[in-house]
Parts: structure tokens; sequence; C-alpha cells
């Protein structure tokens, strides 16, 4: 039973920019670069015969290419933090893709997903680091910016059950075309 998402592929000059934020946190399991990606669109653990409806039904998505970037670091799990994570930029077309395949994946028979939106590349997983830590890593690296990366597609991912953070597998990619 595949675990599958969709995503968009952070580009290696991308990937080793955000690389070089590794370190420096006590407590943090710092993800691959070859790991980073934006995901937009959780599936979960489903069957074969569902994996093949949502990688077909994907194929309808028809959007324009469009430019992304990094906007500052952040932190996941309030006073308990749980992830480090690269905000993304606001980006309407973004917004749009992600919401096109919700409303894609609902119309196939997938639950919605229960979650705000809120694009980013998870940089490290925490375990037992103070939000004290974390808000000193955070702060001397505020001025964090990405150049701005093309998106010229869209990945469905699979995932091996693991504790996150990879190995991903692309088993189908989607051009944005006009």
């Amino acid at each position: 039973m595949p675990r599958l998402f969709t995503g968009v592929e952070i580009p290696p000059q991308i990937g080793q920019t955000l690389a070089l934020l590794r370190g420096g946190l006590p407590g943090a399991r710092w993800i691959d670069p070859e790991n980073y990606h934006l995901t937009l669109r959780f599936i979960g653990d489903v069957d074969d015969i569902v994996a093949r409806e949502v990688a077909f039904t994907l194929g309808q998505v028809k959007r324009k290419p469009f430019e992304l970037r990094f906007e500052g670091l952040t932190s996941f799990g309030g006073r308990r933090p749980r992830a480090v994570v690269a905000s993304i930029a606001p980006s309407p077309p973004l917004i749009e893709a992600q919401a096109e395949q919700e409303r894609l994946m609902q119309r196939i028979g997938l639950e919605p997903e229960g979650r705000k939106y809120t694009p980013h590349v998870t940089l490290a997983r925490l375990r037992d680091t103070s939000s004290r830590e974390v808000a000193d890593y955070l702060s001397a690296r505020a001025m964090f910016r990405s150049p701005p990366f093309s998106v010229a597609r869209f990945v469905l991912y699979s995932a091996r059950a693991s504790t996150g953070g990879g190995p991903y597998v692309v088993e189908e990619s989607y051009s944005f075309a006009a």
C-alpha cells in the first residue's frame, strides 16, 4: 500500500542554499537536501487502485509555470517545537494549484485535508529541543531569503512508512504548461 503525496521539487542549487542552514540546533535531525520538497497535497496510504486513480486524475491539472522563493524560517509545534521549516513567499499561483489538487482529490473520494495549507519545506525534525534554542536559531537566521526559482512541474511522490524525512520516490510528473 503506497503512501502518496504531491509536491514541488526543490532545484539542486536552492537545495544547497537551504542545506547551508543545517547545524547549530541541539536535538535537530536534519533532512537530507535530496529529500527537500514542497508538499501540495498529502494523500496518505492508499491501495493500488486508488493510487492509479490519483495518478490519472492529477493529469487534469492545467496551470502555467510560476516562480517561488523562500522567505524566512519558522518552526511548527508552538511551545514544543517539532520542526524547523523554510517558508515560501506568498504566491497566488501556488495556492491555486494546491486548491485545485485538493478539489480533485475530494472529487475521487479522498477526505479533505484537515489543516490549513502552509507552504514550506521541512529542514529539520526536532526532538527534545527547547523553544529557547529554536528561538535563538531562528533569530540568528532571520534575514534568510532564497533567489527565486521556476516551477514548471509538480510530482506524485511515494514514501516508505518511516519517522519522516524520506526517502521519497517520484512516481509521476506533471508539467505546468499554458
